[in-house]
Protein backbone atom coordinates (compact mmCIF):
# COMPACT_ATOMS: atom_id res chain seq x y z
CA UNK A 1 0.00 0.00 0.00
CA UNK A 2 2.73 2.46 0.99
CA UNK A 3 4.60 1.81 -2.27
CA UNK A 4 1.61 3.00 -4.34
CA UNK A 5 2.98 6.08 -6.12
CA UNK A 6 0.52 8.75 -4.82
CA UNK A 7 0.70 7.41 -1.26
CA UNK A 8 4.50 7.12 -1.42
CA UNK A 9 4.74 10.71 -2.70
CA UNK A 10 2.51 11.96 0.12
CA UNK A 11 4.64 10.09 2.67
CA UNK A 12 7.73 11.72 1.17
CA UNK A 13 6.22 15.19 1.57
CA UNK A 14 5.14 14.45 5.15
CA UNK A 15 8.65 13.15 5.90
CA UNK A 16 10.19 16.37 4.63
CA UNK A 17 7.85 18.43 6.81
CA UNK A 18 8.38 16.39 9.98
CA UNK A 19 12.16 16.44 9.45
CA UNK A 20 12.08 20.23 9.11
CA UNK A 21 9.92 20.55 12.23
CA UNK A 22 12.34 18.34 14.15
CA UNK A 23 15.25 20.58 13.17
CA UNK A 24 13.35 23.72 14.22
CA UNK A 25 12.30 22.23 17.56
CA UNK A 26 15.69 20.67 18.39
CA UNK A 27 17.20 23.77 20.10
CA UNK A 28 14.13 24.00 22.34
CA UNK A 29 12.99 20.42 22.88
CA UNK A 30 16.27 18.57 22.55
CA UNK A 31 15.90 14.79 22.31
CA UNK A 32 12.11 15.05 22.35
CA UNK A 33 12.04 17.28 19.25
CA UNK A 34 11.08 14.47 16.84
CA UNK A 35 8.25 13.26 19.10
CA UNK A 36 6.89 16.80 19.36
CA UNK A 37 7.26 17.17 15.58
CA UNK A 38 5.03 14.09 15.14
CA UNK A 39 2.36 15.74 17.28
CA UNK A 40 2.73 19.06 15.42
CA UNK A 41 2.52 17.44 11.99
CA UNK A 42 -0.61 15.54 13.01
CA UNK A 43 -2.20 18.75 14.27
CA UNK A 44 -1.29 20.60 11.05
CA UNK A 45 -2.84 17.89 8.88
CA UNK A 46 -5.98 17.69 11.02
CA UNK A 47 -6.35 21.48 10.86
CA UNK A 48 -6.18 21.35 7.06
CA UNK A 49 -8.91 18.68 7.06
CA UNK A 50 -11.37 20.67 9.18
CA UNK A 51 -13.55 21.60 6.14
CA UNK A 52 -14.01 17.89 5.36
CA UNK A 53 -14.74 17.15 9.01
CA UNK A 54 -17.32 19.94 8.97
CA UNK A 55 -19.02 18.41 5.94
CA UNK A 56 -18.96 14.98 7.56
CA UNK A 57 -20.59 16.14 10.80
CA UNK A 58 -23.12 18.20 8.87
CA UNK A 59 -24.03 15.10 6.85
CA UNK A 60 -24.33 12.99 10.00
CA UNK A 61 -26.70 15.54 11.52
CA UNK A 62 -28.77 15.59 8.35
CA UNK A 63 -29.11 11.79 8.40
CA UNK A 64 -30.05 11.83 12.08
CA UNK A 65 -32.67 14.52 11.44
CA UNK A 66 -34.22 12.54 8.60
CA UNK A 67 -34.06 9.14 10.34
CA UNK A 68 -37.63 9.26 11.76
CA UNK A 69 -39.07 10.27 8.38
CA UNK A 70 -37.12 7.52 6.61
CA UNK A 71 -38.37 4.93 9.07
CA UNK A 72 -41.92 6.11 8.48
CA UNK A 73 -41.44 5.78 4.72
CA UNK A 74 -40.06 2.27 5.18
CA UNK A 75 -43.09 1.35 7.27
CA UNK A 76 -45.55 2.94 4.84
CA UNK A 77 -44.08 1.49 1.64
CA UNK A 78 -42.92 -1.86 2.94
CA UNK A 79 -43.16 -4.38 0.10
CA UNK A 80 -43.11 -1.59 -2.53
CA UNK A 81 -39.37 -1.00 -3.08
CA UNK A 82 -39.71 1.18 -6.18
CA UNK A 83 -42.14 3.56 -4.49
CA UNK A 84 -39.97 3.58 -1.34
CA UNK A 85 -36.88 4.52 -3.35
CA UNK A 86 -38.76 7.32 -5.10
CA UNK A 87 -40.12 8.73 -1.84
CA UNK A 88 -36.71 8.57 -0.20
CA UNK A 89 -35.15 10.38 -3.15
CA UNK A 90 -37.84 13.04 -2.93
CA UNK A 91 -37.23 13.50 0.81
CA UNK A 92 -33.49 13.91 0.34
CA UNK A 93 -34.09 16.41 -2.46
CA UNK A 94 -36.47 18.45 -0.30
CA UNK A 95 -33.93 18.53 2.52
CA UNK A 96 -31.07 19.38 0.12
CA UNK A 97 -28.97 16.40 1.23
CA UNK A 98 -28.20 12.84 0.11
CA UNK A 99 -27.80 9.35 1.59
CA UNK A 100 -24.04 9.75 1.18
CA UNK A 101 -23.87 13.04 3.06
CA UNK A 102 -21.08 12.65 5.60
CA UNK A 103 -19.69 9.49 3.99
CA UNK A 104 -17.87 11.09 1.06
CA UNK A 105 -15.92 13.57 3.24
CA UNK A 106 -14.83 10.66 5.43
CA UNK A 107 -13.65 8.71 2.38
CA UNK A 108 -11.80 11.77 1.08
CA UNK A 109 -9.80 11.95 4.32
CA UNK A 110 -8.81 8.28 4.29
CA UNK A 111 -5.83 8.52 1.87
CA UNK A 112 -4.38 11.35 3.97
CA UNK A 113 -4.58 9.28 7.15
CA UNK A 114 -3.06 6.27 5.37
CA UNK A 115 -0.10 8.35 4.18
CA UNK A 116 0.43 9.92 7.59
CA UNK A 117 0.25 6.56 9.37
CA UNK A 118 2.62 5.09 6.77
CA UNK A 119 5.21 7.73 7.63
CA UNK A 120 5.33 6.50 11.22
CA UNK A 121 5.54 2.76 10.52
CA UNK A 122 7.76 2.63 7.41
CA UNK A 123 11.42 1.84 8.04
CA UNK A 124 12.43 3.37 4.70
CA UNK A 125 11.24 6.48 2.89
CA UNK A 126 11.95 6.78 -0.84
CA UNK A 127 14.61 4.09 -0.55
CA UNK A 128 16.45 5.70 2.36
CA UNK A 129 16.24 4.90 6.10
CA UNK A 130 13.42 6.63 7.96
CA UNK A 131 15.60 8.65 10.34
CA UNK A 132 12.52 9.87 12.20
CA UNK A 133 12.24 6.45 13.83
CA UNK A 134 15.83 6.72 15.09
CA UNK A 135 14.99 9.62 17.41
CA UNK A 136 13.81 8.90 20.92
CA UNK A 137 11.38 9.94 23.64
CA UNK A 138 12.14 9.12 27.25
CA UNK A 139 14.87 6.75 26.18
CA UNK A 140 12.64 4.86 23.73
CA UNK A 141 13.36 5.16 20.01
CA UNK A 142 10.33 6.17 17.97
CA UNK A 143 10.72 3.02 15.90
CA UNK A 144 10.39 0.73 18.93
CA UNK A 145 7.20 -1.10 19.89
CA UNK A 146 6.01 -2.03 23.37
CA UNK A 147 7.08 -5.59 22.63
CA UNK A 148 10.62 -4.41 21.85
CA UNK A 149 10.81 -2.51 25.13
CA UNK A 150 9.45 -5.41 27.19
CA UNK A 151 11.88 -7.81 25.53
CA UNK A 152 14.72 -5.67 26.87
CA UNK A 153 13.34 -5.90 30.42
CA UNK A 154 10.96 -3.92 32.60
CA UNK A 155 13.02 -0.75 32.68
CA UNK A 156 11.83 2.85 33.06
CA UNK A 157 11.34 3.00 29.29
CA UNK A 158 8.16 0.95 29.73
CA UNK A 159 6.65 3.97 31.50
CA UNK A 160 6.63 5.88 28.20
CA UNK A 161 4.26 3.33 26.69
CA UNK A 162 2.21 3.09 29.90
CA UNK A 163 1.57 6.84 29.87
CA UNK A 164 0.77 6.78 26.15
CA UNK A 165 -1.66 3.85 26.42
CA UNK A 166 -3.38 5.30 29.49
CA UNK A 167 -3.85 8.58 27.62
CA UNK A 168 -5.29 6.81 24.56
CA UNK A 169 -7.59 4.74 26.81
CA UNK A 170 -8.84 7.98 28.38
CA UNK A 171 -9.53 9.44 24.95
CA UNK A 172 -11.33 6.22 23.97
CA UNK A 173 -13.49 6.48 27.09
CA UNK A 174 -14.33 10.10 26.24
CA UNK A 175 -15.14 9.12 22.65
CA UNK A 176 -17.48 6.36 23.86
CA UNK A 177 -19.24 8.56 26.39
CA UNK A 178 -19.54 11.75 24.40
CA UNK A 179 -19.57 10.65 20.75
CA UNK A 180 -20.31 6.95 20.24
CA UNK A 181 -23.14 6.34 22.70
CA UNK A 182 -25.12 9.50 21.75
CA UNK A 183 -24.72 8.67 18.05
CA UNK A 184 -25.88 5.08 18.53
CA UNK A 185 -28.82 6.19 20.65
CA UNK A 186 -29.89 8.75 18.05
CA UNK A 187 -29.66 6.16 15.30
CA UNK A 188 -31.50 3.46 17.25
CA UNK A 189 -34.99 2.46 16.16
CA UNK A 190 -37.74 4.24 18.07
CA UNK A 191 -39.18 0.87 19.06
CA UNK A 192 -36.17 -0.08 21.18
CA UNK A 193 -33.98 1.68 23.69
CA UNK A 194 -31.19 -0.89 23.45
CA UNK A 195 -27.86 0.34 22.17
CA UNK A 196 -25.51 -2.23 20.62
CA UNK A 197 -22.99 -2.65 23.44
CA UNK A 198 -20.10 -4.04 21.40
CA UNK A 199 -20.14 -1.12 18.95
CA UNK A 200 -19.73 1.40 21.74
CA UNK A 201 -16.37 -0.14 22.68
CA UNK A 202 -14.80 0.02 19.21
CA UNK A 203 -12.86 3.15 20.11
CA UNK A 204 -10.80 1.09 22.59
CA UNK A 205 -9.29 -0.85 19.68
CA UNK A 206 -6.94 2.11 19.28
CA UNK A 207 -5.31 1.14 22.59
CA UNK A 208 -4.51 -2.34 21.27
CA UNK A 209 -3.20 -0.92 18.01
CA UNK A 210 -0.97 1.59 19.80
CA UNK A 211 0.49 -1.23 21.89
CA UNK A 212 1.55 -3.08 18.75
CA UNK A 213 2.88 -0.31 16.49
CA UNK A 214 6.06 1.82 16.75
CA UNK A 215 6.05 4.63 19.32
CA UNK A 216 5.89 7.25 16.54
CA UNK A 217 2.65 5.73 15.25
CA UNK A 218 1.33 5.57 18.82
CA UNK A 219 1.97 9.30 19.25
CA UNK A 220 0.15 9.93 15.99
CA UNK A 221 -2.83 7.83 17.12
CA UNK A 222 -2.95 9.60 20.49
CA UNK A 223 -2.89 13.04 18.90
CA UNK A 224 -5.34 12.20 16.12
CA UNK A 225 -7.90 10.50 18.37
CA UNK A 226 -7.79 13.31 20.91
CA UNK A 227 -8.21 15.82 18.10
CA UNK A 228 -11.18 13.87 16.74
CA UNK A 229 -13.02 13.95 20.07
CA UNK A 230 -12.44 17.68 20.57
CA UNK A 231 -13.26 18.51 16.95
CA UNK A 232 -16.47 16.45 16.86
CA UNK A 233 -17.73 17.92 20.12
CA UNK A 234 -17.08 21.44 18.84
CA UNK A 235 -18.63 20.85 15.41
CA UNK A 236 -21.71 19.10 16.81
CA UNK A 237 -22.23 22.10 19.11
CA UNK A 238 -21.87 24.76 16.42
CA UNK A 239 -23.55 23.04 13.47
CA UNK A 240 -27.32 23.31 13.56
CA UNK A 241 -29.20 19.99 13.52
Amino acid sequence: MYTFAPIAAAIGVAYTVVTALTAVLAPIAGAASAAIAVVCLTAIVRTALIPLSYAQVRGEKARARLAPKLRELQRKYRGRPERLAAEQQRLFAEENTSPLAGCLPMLAQTPVFIALYGLFVSTTIEGAPNTLLMHSLGGVTLGSTLGDVLAAGFGPEVLVFVVLLVFIAGVAWASRQWLTLPALTAAADDRTSAVPGAMSYLSFLTVAIAAAVPLAAGLYLATSTAWTVAERLALRHFIAG
